[in-house]
């Protein structure tokens, strides 16, 4: 995977929206924003740390899949098929040593 572009769109507004989650919980943990009353408090904080970290779980997910089948493809993809040309040749021409 050569970057973050190549992601489903899906996935990756939900990373856009999991670090939307934690910039606003660091923000208002530290006294930079303050947020109404049911969002305001440490707790609430908290939740959006988890909900932020949780949302960017599909990313990381799906980087680590691409990265499998770039890696390991015979893991991810299957068996390859066999090389046919050589199990037709009669075995004393495929294996010809004498010279």
């Amino acid at each position: 995977m050569r970057s973050l572009g190549s992601l489903p769109k899906p996935v990756l507004i939900l990373e856009v929206i999991g670090i939307a989650f934690l910039l606003l919980s660091y923000l208002s943990l530290n006294g930079y924003v303050v947020l109404p009353a049911p969002f305001g408090n440490a707790t609430a904080a908290i939740i959006m740390v988890f909900l932020g970290i949780a949302l960017m779980i599909p990313a990381a997910a799906f980087m680590v899949w691409a990265m499998a089948q770039n890696v390991a493809p015979l893991l991810t993809k299957g068996q390859a098929p066999l090389d046919k040309s050589l199990s037709d040749k009669p075995k004393d021409k495929r294996d010809d040593a004498d010279h």
